[in-house]
């Protein structure tokens, strides 16, 4: 009898007007641009933004530059000069983000992105 006391209480909760809300999309910041080493002697420069959840001002952004760094260095030229590619690399960005900064970041953002 009591689980399912205990289970009902856990629906109640769950039903609540405002549980599990999607949260709404607040400030947008920008990173520095950070230069990273590809292979074979090429480069990218990249700048990223960060969607921030309603109601946060700011985040750390080392975290996230340091993710972009460990992401993107040292991959070839080719991994990174096609858009499908880069949208696939961008995706696993914002997973990455968003485990990172699990109450703060929503999305992430391009906002420079250079090679040479």
């Amino acid at each position: 009898m009591s689980a399912l006391v205990a289970l009902g209480g856990v629906g109640w909760v769950k039903f609540q007007p405002g549980a599990d809300k999607e949260p709404e999309p607040g400030e947008v910041i920008v990173l520095e641009p950070v230069q990273l080493n590809l292979a074979a002697g090429r480069y990218l420069r990249i700048g990223v933004a960060l969607q921030l959840a309603e109601g946060v001002k700011e985040v750390d952004g080392s975290r996230a530059l340091d993710a972009m760094i460990t992401q993107f260095s040292g991959l070839p030229l080719s991994a990174v000069d096609e858009a499908k590619e880069r949208d696939q690399l961008k995706a696993e960005l914002t997973r990455e983000l968003t485990g990172l900064y699990p109450e703060e970041v929503l999305d992430s953002y391009f906002v420079e992105f250079v090679t040479q």
